[in-house]
């Protein structure tokens, strides 16, 4: 699990996603100097992380994960 962390030699892709407002002023929320994010892009990283490791501990669970 963890397999989807940034790792040395690995490239950043920039992409267009559309968002609905209220996700994104609900985000917002925690963007800036007094929330838990820098800034947008690093908000969604997180999302999409923790997202990803708990489809992997699904997958875990129902033996679907491939060995590594």
């Amino acid at each position: 699990m963890g397999s989807h962390r940034l790792q040395g030699g690995h490239g950043v892709s920039k992409i267009s996603v559309e968002i609905p407002d209220e996700l994104l002023a609900d985000l917002d929320e925690h963007v800036g100097e007094d929330g838990k994010f820098v800034n947008r892009s690093d908000a969604i990283r997180a999302s999409i992380r923790k997202t990803l490791d708990t489809l992997d501990e699904i997958d875990a669970r129902h033996g679907r994960l491939e060995d590594e």
